[in-house]
């Protein structure tokens, strides 16, 4: 089996951890009430890795995260992400959320219907439950029809995902602006 690396790193809503391999990014944790509680529940997930220094490729991971974090506008679509034993259907719902943009948003019906099957919303929602690369692959900006928040796995629940949203100025509600117009974020991305 291959060898972990796992690290944890600071950022503008905690202490978050990451960790990795050989073929990218197994795993990202937002953070818990501490440093230590956020790695130990890495380290649940993966009881193998090893605390090292991360190489070049997750320390600009781990730096494009922080600003986005911090308010920034940050793609992280590109992260090598190691998808390898998820299943397909998680991978293809991961795949489809790495292209929503910051402050943007999109429904677990869009992605079910992108997929190809509108009845797939809740194994959709099931997917993004389990996303073992949460802020990389942006779960935190997929919501439930009429803009409801929906599920967030990450501690503080729904409280986190909105916090997350506001750091990237995302509009979470489809209530009109004082114009009258709809925010473009809550109109399903196709």
């Amino acid at each position: 089996m291959e060898s972990l690396g796992i690290t944890s790193f600071e950022t503008a809503i905690g202490p978050c951890a990451i960790a990795w391999g050989g073929k990218g990014i197994v795993g990202v944790q937002l953070p818990e009430a501490t440093a230590a509680a956020t790695r130990a529940r890495l380290l649940k997930r993966f009881p193998l890795a090893q605390e090292r220094t991360a190489p070049a490729s997750i320390l600009d991971v781990i730096d494009r995260i922080v600003a986005l974090l911090e308010g920034e506008r940050v793609d992280l679509s590109e992260a090598p992400l190691d998808m390898e034993g998820l299943p397909a259907l998680h991978r293809q719902v991961y795949e489809i959320a790495l292209e929503i943009p910051p402050g943007e948003t999109m429904t677990y019906g869009a992605i079910a219907r992108r997929i190809g099957d509108v009845s797939l919303s809740q194994a959709v929602g099931q997917a993004l439950g389990k996303n073992p690369f949460p802020v990389v692959v942006p779960c935190h900006r997929v919501l439930g029809s009429g803009g409801k928040t929906g599920g967030f796995s990450a501690n503080g629940g729904a409280e986190t995902k909105l916090r997350i949203l506001t750091i990237e100025r995302a509009k979470t509600s489809d209530e009109p602006d004082l114009f009258g117009n709809l925010p473009l974020a809550m109109k399903p991305r196709e």
